[in-house]
């Protein structure tokens, strides 16, 4: 077989294996927010139990990935990418049999490191398989099988949750994982980055940090704001955090380059994808419990009444590209995170313990375009924020940014919801409700405006014109 036949299907394998990857990953963010109840209800567990199942999942995922990242560009990334492919597959096979909501919530940590390590690299194997002509192309592939699986979570996990059990959301992952696996080891080339030394102590400063914010953002309502372990949580956090930029701007190979945020198009996309994402998380937290919980509907209506909110992206996105090719990414963005803070306003409005779908209609359809003209030219406004070289890590911290902005949005909500309502009845339910979601708007309008702060695109693209990724050094294939 000739070098360029077998370059040309192992572009196409490794579109498949990549995508397939991405598309459980990002599925099991959102998957388990329609089966919350139904976990409750089996499991038992408070409302701080049901915030740990989907964070520990996307903390992890958060805290892990740029070291993720960074494991495979040194060890080898279809190496890594098998392990954490593997251990996301075991993961999830652990969270299916899981007796209790702790047992549960462990098997989710676990699943987001193994999906840390497995995403980010995601790309750079595709990357790396893809002849740079055809790039454009497999990425929009890529991408949109990921924004399925961000559109179709909800659904997902509700269909199954009321036709099999809330178990089949976990055990979806692993034939599919099985599948992969052999695939990944005789499709994938292997390849490596630079060779620079892992930012073991970058990586300990950041990982305890956010844990410890997250942690007592999550025990606060439960604990009180003023328990010990909460303080210490929210206090060494905040610590921990600062000492990761003051280490950051000093070490010689960080893991995340604190010089990229003087760039203001960096700050301002990664500020504004951080806000978007808290606001955003939340209130699908809170919103896909309310539809059960307090409307009745069934784990599957549910799922399909938000698909007008968590399903636009895959109608609406190719048109926001159009426009983001003629006026620039910065407008659409901007004019998408606006759109999505006044749906959640109007939600918060029209939500009582009796509201018609009809009155809720056009607050998800309005949330729905704003997230859409959000996503699509997000990505590109990160990577022509820095210098080609620099891309990858990019990449990497507004993924990262994202992961904890979601983890810290359902925290914030929940104490939100807890201190105003509670699951008592539907108007205690509605009660907590309302200013969790007028928080999510206002937190998403923070984040329109950070996006006004970065610069029009003649100017970005003065400051980075367009180059070849830097090139990735190829290995023998087993």
């Amino acid at each position: 077989m000739s070098q360029q036949t077998a370059r040309r299907g192992g572009a196409a394998w490794a579109l498949v294996i990549t995508s397939v990857a991405g598309f459980m990953a990002a599925l099991d963010n959102l998957v388990v927010t329609t089966a919350l109840p139904s976990i409750r209800e089996d499991l038992g567990g408070a409302l701080h139990d049901l915030e740990w199942t989907v964070s520990a999942y996307t903390l992890t995922f958060a805290v892990l990935l740029m070291f993720g990242a960074a494991l495979g560009d040194r060890f080898g990334r279809r190496r890594l990418f098998i392990a954490g492919l593997a251990v996301f597959t075991g993961a999830s096979a652990a969270a299916a049999m899981a007796p209790g909501i702790d047992s549960l919530i462990a098997a989710r940590a676990i699943q987001g490191a193994g999906a840390a390590v497995m995403m980010p690299l995601t790309l750079t194997l595709l990357t790396a398989a893809v002849p740079a002509a055809k790039r454009g192309m497999a990425y929009g592939i890529w991408g949109a099988v990921n924004g399925l699986a961000v559109a179709s979570g909800p659904l997902v996990g509700g269909t199954l949750t009321e036709h099999i059990s809330w178990q089949w959301i976990f055990w979806l992952n692993v034939p599919l994982g099985l599948a992969l696996l052999p695939l990944a080891r005789l499709r994938l080339a292997e390849s490596r980055g630079t060779g620079a030394p892992l930012d073991i102590p970058g990586t300990l400063l950041a990982s305890g940090g956010l844990f410890g914010i997250v942690y007592g953002l999550v025990r606060g309502p439960v604990d009180g704001w003023t328990g010990s372990l909460v303080l210490t949580g929210l206090f060494a956090g905040t610590a921990l955090l600062a000492g990761f930029v003051l280490y950051s701007t000093r070490a010689k190979n960080p893991m995340l380059p604190m010089r990229l945020f003087r760039s203001r198009a960096f700050s301002g996309i990664n500020a504004a994808s951080l806000l978007m994402f808290l606001g955003m998380f939340g209130s699908i937290f809170l919103l896909s419990q309310y539809m059960q919980g307090v409307l009745g509907y069934s784990p599957t209506e549910a799922g399909l009444r938000m698909l007008p909110w968590t399903g636009m992206p895959m109608l609406v996105a190719p048109i926001a590209g159009i426009l983001a090719d003629r006026i620039g990414g910065r407008p659409v963005v901007a004019a998408g995170l606006f759109l999505q803070a006044l749906g959640l306003g109007y939600m918060s409005v029209v939500a009582t313990a009796d509201a018609s779908y009809t009155a809720q209609l056009p607050a998800l359809i309005v949330s729905g375009i704003g997230m859409a003209l959000y996503f699509a030219p997000a990505a590109h406004l990160v990577m022509s924020s820095v210098r080609p070289q620099e891309q990858g890590i990019a990449s990497g911290a507004n993924n990262a940014l994202r992961e904890v902005g979601g983890a810290l949005g359902i925290a914030v909500m929940a104490s939100i919801f807890a201190a105003q309502g509670g699951y008592e009845s539907g108007q205690a339910f509605v009660d907590g409700m309302r200013p969790a979601l007028v928080t999510g708007s206002a937190v998403v309008g923070l984040a329109g405006i950070a996006a006004l702060l970065i610069p029009t695109r003649r100017r970005t693209e003065r400051q980075t014109a367009p180059a070849e990724p830097a090139p990735v050094l190829e290995t023998a294939s087993h």
